[in-house]
């Protein structure tokens, strides 16, 4: 199944990634879990922690298919915190200080569906074989539960089709991520704004991620071609001269002209996610162009012509506004950047398999 893109590859030396480098999530990480903000790429430790951040700290640890010790101490300690912060009843708390006190109550928000997220995705490639098996039963104490938000599902969604890909008899995991696809809702039949909602707002990735992931591991065809129609229109939509331009923080809405600033490295971290999901479950390398340029946006093939990480430190910069990067070298972007570049490694090797002539 194909779709469409009409989308120019960034040029080659985009291609020249670094590898990831954990180097700045060590520094932003302890005993605990992983502190949220940075000042430059000084942790600011008056901040806490938060869910989000370690449930995306998380996913990356996991998807690691070679990880080094410190990568592995790193996916104990984040999912010691998620279980911590998971009630017997599967909802889940946020925030907690650097005092190691909860701030709020547990619940279903964002953060319930990142914390599934993680936990499906080191339930599902975790190489280490109990964390894998404390990460499945956390999952399915939080899979209980179900959000009203499309974006808490959607996270939640990309937790469960981890754990079916890994797993077709997963039968909570089945029914969590057909609500997922539910609670997203499918494509209006207007070419202008095929987008479910009335504005594109934040992570809008991952809602058609989930529905091709649906569409796949559901054996849904027409909700998987929603799902392609949606990322094909989204990733034209994101396509400005040729390289990515993120929907920005305030959104975009039909009718009213598209801002640019200020841009979040999640977007593109995001785009890289549906796009590589797209091409895996289509066989369709008109998915390398959206994806590549994802890659290219934290290489300097953006709107400012700006690199988007200090090699020096590791660290993602934590936007990209009219002027140049936010130098604050945050969880969230850090964890984009290495989530990004985990793409671009996979990318190159995929390359390098057939130029060799073999099996891909």
């Amino acid at each position: 199944m194909s779709v469409s893109l009409r989308l120019v590859p960034p040029p080659l030396h985009l291609l020249d990634a670094p590898e990831p480098n954990w180097s700045h999530l060590l520094r932003l990480s302890d005993d605990t879990g992983l502190l949220e903000h940075a000042r430059n790429a000084i942790v600011r430790r008056e901040h806490g922690y938060c869910v989000d951040d370690v449930s995306r700290g998380l996913v990356v640890a996991s998807r690691e298919p070679q990880p080094a010790g410190h990568v592995i101490t790193l996916a104990e300690r984040y999912l010691a915190f998620l279980t911590h912060a998971t009630a017997p009843d599967g909802r889940v708390r946020n925030r907690l200080s650097y005092e190691r006190r909860w701030l709020d109550e547990p619940g279903t928000g964002d953060w319930w569906g990142r914390a599934l997220w993680g936990l499906g995705t080191a339930a599902a490639r975790s190489t280490v074989p109990w964390i894998r098996k404390e990460a499945r039963e956390a999952f399915s104490i939080a899979a209980r539960q179900r959000s009203p938000w499309p974006r808490a599902m959607a996270f939640a969604g990309l937790g469960a089709a981890e754990v079916l890909r890994a797993d077709p008899r997963a039968g909570e995991a089945a029914q969590l991520l057909a609500d997922a696809a539910t609670v997203i809702g499918l494509p209006g039949g207007d070419p202008r704004w095929v987008w479910p909602e009335r504005e594109l707002t934040y992570a809008n990735p991952a809602l058609s991620e989930v529905l091709i992931h649906a569409g796949d591991l559901l054996g849904d065809e027409p909700l998987l071609a929603d799902g392609l129609r949606m990322l094909g229109w989204l990733c034209r939509m994101q396509d400005h001269d040729g390289h990515l331009s993120t929907v920005p923080v305030g959104g975009w809405r039909p009718g009213v002209e598209r801002h640019r600033f200020d841009q979040q490295p999640i977007e593109a971290a995001a785009t890289a996610d549906a796009c590589a999901a797209a091409a895996a479950v289509t066989g369709d390398d008109a998915w390398d162009a959206p994806l590549l340029a994802a890659i290219g946006w934290f290489l300097g093939d953006n709107d400012t012509g700006t690199v988007m990480y200090d090699p020096q430190t590791g660290g993602g910069y934590d936007g990209l506004t009219a002027h140049g990067p936010n130098l604050n070298q945050g969880a969230e972007s850090t964890l984009a950047l290495v989530s990004t570049l985990q793409h671009a490694r996979a990318w190159a090797g995929r390359g390098a398999t057939r130029q060799s002539g073999g099996p891909v």
